[in-house]
């Protein structure tokens, strides 16, 4: 990439962007989550600190899912602003949220770039690994519903997992995030971002397959991205469908396309029916993740920089992909007696707010282009 493709690229990050782990700086809500630090989980050798949440009321052999932060976030940030916590009290699972070190990256991305930290049994993927080890024993969690979500930088780091140790995570959902393997340099991560090269699904499987002894079957997949993410290119969500559909031995064109709460929904399924990949475009959404805020009675999450009312409830449906929305709610606000799910606003109102929400994506602003650029040159050490 030439420096003015370089500039041209930071030109689109946001104004406080961090510039190089598809992440910009973001305010996540304050507040109380229920999340509490794990030390002594393993050897650590990604220097990572581990926060988990086992309600008090687990399901019998409970499912255990990992949520990774984007940079500048918190393990605790992210979680209020997703609502993970609130999904896993709500049907009984464990979740393990690992949080990034400044040590390890000032603006507190996870390295999906750095081969020391993306290889199985090294860096920041094994320190994940052991996290998750850990609490499976401590709390009895069934081996076969292990699950792996994240966003951006996050993102990025979960197809990281899903490739390195496909034996461990049943599926995972990639919201804005990259295919595994595009980058193993800071160079390589600003091409995957900004441009996404086409790569072949032989190409993009075998950067899969070579990450671990592991034949197969593989992890199911979920990818979100919005239409109008100006920080990691959304060509990156059909890298990452093309990667996984490859591995499945599946077809390019969708089995099935719809939508879901107004947004397009492509899906694979396998031989016996199941989903195996599925892919959600929210239009008109810049970088962040989806979420169902406004007119929702019980809403998983708050809206934040980075965390997007598009109407939407990501993390609901994610967990409803992993299939821990199948079981009975074990603890029912009192508000939803008799639905599993968030509650919807009426028809007419939803499909306005999300033409309103099409015609003023959320999240969008005005980029300091001199700012920008100094502030990420500095980041990577160009400048002081």
């Amino acid at each position: 990439m030439s420096l003015a493709d370089n500039i041209e690229f930071f030109r689109h990050l946001p104004k406080m962007a961090g510039g190089l782990n598809g992440m910009g700086r973001t305010e996540l809500p304050v507040g109380d989550s229920p999340l509490e630090e794990v030390t002594d989980f393993g050897s650590n050798p990604g220097n990572l600190k581990m926060f988990a949440y086992a309600p008090e009321q687990l399901a019998p052999k409970p499912a255990l899912v990992v949520v990774l932060h984007g940079c500048t976030q918190t393990a605790a940030g992210y979680d209020l602003g997703s609502g993970w916590s609130k999904l896993a009290q709500r049907y009984g699972f464990v979740l393990v949220m690992p949080e990034q070190t400044r040590a390890n990256n000032s603006n507190t991305c996870f390295n999906w770039f750095a081969a020391e930290d993306i290889s199985r049994d090294s860096g920041e993927a094994l320190s994940i690994r052991q996290m998750v080890e850990h609490a499976a024993i401590a709390h009895g969690v069934d081996a076969k519903r292990i699950y792996v979500t994240g966003l951006s930088a996050g993102g990025a780091m979960a197809s990281v997992m899903l490739a390195t140790y496909p034996d461990v995570f049943a599926a995972g959902a990639i919201i804005a995030g990259l295919p595994y393997g595009i980058a193993q340099s800071t160079q390589e991560a600003l091409a995957g971002m900004y441009r996404a090269p086409t790569r072949s699904m032989q190409e993009l499987g075998d950067l899969v397959r070579k990450a671990s002894p592991h034949q197969g079957p593989w992890p199911r997949v979920s990818v979100w991205h919005g239409a109008a993410d100006r920080t990691v290119n959304p060509a990156n969500a059909g890298e990452i469908v093309k990667q996984w559909l490859g591995l499945h031995g599946l077809p390019d064109a969708p089995m099935s396309a719809g939508d879901v709460d107004g947004y397009p929904r492509e899906v694979w399924w396998n031989g016996t029916g199941e989903t195996v990949v599925e892919s959600y475009t929210i239009t008109g959404m810049v970088h962040g993740t989806p979420l169902a805020i406004e007119g929702q009675e019980d809403a998983y999450g708050a809206a934040t920089k980075f965390m997007l009312d598009a109407g939407i409830a990501s993390s609901w449906h994610i967990a409803q992909f992993f299939g821990l929305t199948k079981q009975a709610p074990i603890r029912t606000a009192a508000s939803e007696e008799s639905r599993s799910r968030p509650s919807r606003p009426q028809q007419q109102r939803a499909e306005q707010d999300r033409r309103s929400k099409r015609r003023n994506p959320p999240g969008r602003r005005a980029s300091d282009v001199s700012g920008v650029v100094t502030r990420a040159l500095s980041a990577i050490g160009l400048i002081k």
